[in-house]
């Protein structure tokens, strides 16, 4: 019994936690995609190399889905316009505190970063009701691979690689750890998400 008043309970909490996010005002939407856009900046920091590929493995690609999951397709992906446009301008919060250089070997992933959050987002609000583990797992790891996908395609262009040297360099060194990423914040979405939602 107590169980089942606990799980009422929590169920009561998310849906009024997504009303509340839905009222919000335009500038007060903004606002949030300018905290996760910090948040991202943070999670970049999380970072280290492996002797087998310039791109570092970092904590960001965790707050790029988590920005699609909580704020939805436009503002999650407004949020990593934040990100990636003002990181390019010149404040240093790509990882190691460092700003924008056009010509980076990261430089893809991060417009895949706003391509997977509008995804993720635009995945989560297509639905009225909370999917489950499974699929979430599915949507977010779709999410991952426009982030490869994108990271991939600016190396290999970029800097005249062959397709077998660029994913061994952009993606095989981090499929595991990513599949990880997208596990976990499948959990949080689950916890966080409301069964059914108005």
């Amino acid at each position: 019994m107590q169980y089942i008043e606990t799980a009422k309970s929590l169920e009561y909490y998310r849906v009024t936690a997504f009303k509340w996010r839905n009222s919000l005002s335009v500038s007060e939407k903004i606002v949030l995609s300018f905290f996760m856009a910090v948040i991202t900046g943070l999670m970049a920091q999380a970072r280290f190399y492996l002797p087998v590929t310039p791109v570092p493995f970092t904590g960001q690609v965790i707050a790029v889905l988590l920005s699609g999951v909580l704020l939805g397709s436009v503002y999650g992906g407004l949020s990593q316009v934040f990100y990636v446009g003002l990181g390019m301008a010149g404040v240093p919060w790509f990882a190691g505190w460092s700003a924008g250089s056009f010509l980076s070997p990261t430089t893809g992933y991060l417009f895949g970063f706003i391509l997977a959050a509008l995804f993720i987002g635009w995945m989560i609000d297509k639905y009225k009701s909370r999917q489950s583990i499974l699929k979430q797992i599915l949507i977010l790891l779709t999410g991952v691979l426009i982030i490869y996908a994108s990271g991939a395609f600016f190396f290999l262009t970029a800097f005249q690689s062959n397709i077998k040297t660029c994913l061994s360099l952009t993606v095989y060194p981090f499929i595991l750890f990513d599949i990880f990423k997208a596990i976990s914040v499948s959990v949080i979405a689950s916890i966080i998400i409301p069964k059914v939602r108005n």
